[in-house]
């Protein structure tokens, strides 16, 4: 919607195998789609020059940020390099609340642990979309990584490893897309969502 303010905000999980191109997707999407947003991430690592808490990242103590987890504040989190890093809750029921569509980058392993938390939560179950983004073969994975230019032949190999398990966790998600382009995947991730969109407003209107 060109205002950017959707009327049936969607909160859209998009999972991938290293390399098959997920995070240029959730970026283009995110510049093509007026009402798409991202959720602000918290933290215990140290802000970078330059990073604002709140608009960056919620840098939070490590204290504070257990005391959170313990409280199920989270819906999703994950220990990277030493660094707690989680998405709460209630940043996301506030973004939704407000009529925009947030995008998450999460990892096969983390949507399985959002699938199973936001069901426990209306508004964030009732948001919900899970969408898996498929190389168009190992192959052209490998090809993919190698073209980075940024992991070395062992990282290369783990990485595929890694890939093909993930691979087989595609039928737990309620979308599959097999990349293409870029404009292509763009073009086909927004018209799921407006599909989605759609149905799940009419089904809203249909029970009212």
């Amino acid at each position: 919607m060109s205002s950017g303010v959707s009327s049936m905000p969607l909160l859209v999980v998009i999972s991938a195998p290293s390399g098959a191109g997920k995070t240029t997707l959730c970026d283009n999407v995110r510049a093509a789609l007026p009402s798409a947003t991202r959720a602000v991430t918290c933290t215990t690592r140290k802000p970078r020059e330059g990073e604002q808490d709140g608009d960056d990242y919620y840098f939070l103590g490590e204290e504070e940020f257990l005391a959170r987890v313990e409280g199920g504040e989270f819906l999703e989190y994950a220990v990277v390099h030493g660094n707690h890093y989680g998405v709460l809750k209630s940043e996301l029921r506030a973004k939704l609340a407000g009529g925009s569509d947030v995008l998450l980058n999460i990892d096969v392993q983390g949507a399985a642990t959002i699938r199973e938390r936001a069901a426990a939560d209306p508004v964030l179950s009732r948001s919900l979309l899970t969408v898996f983004l498929c190389p168009p073969n190992l192959e052209e994975l490998e090809h993919r990584l190698r073209a980075r230019g940024t992991d070395t032949e062992e990282a290369i190999i783990a990485r595929l490893a890694i890939a093909k398990d993930e691979l087989e966790q595609a039928g737990h998600f309620e979308h599959t897309l097999t990349s293409q382009t870029r404009e292509a995947d763009v073009e086909r991730l927004l018209a799921i969502i407006e599909k989605v969109r759609l149905a799940r407003r009419v089904a809203i209107q249909t029970y009212d």
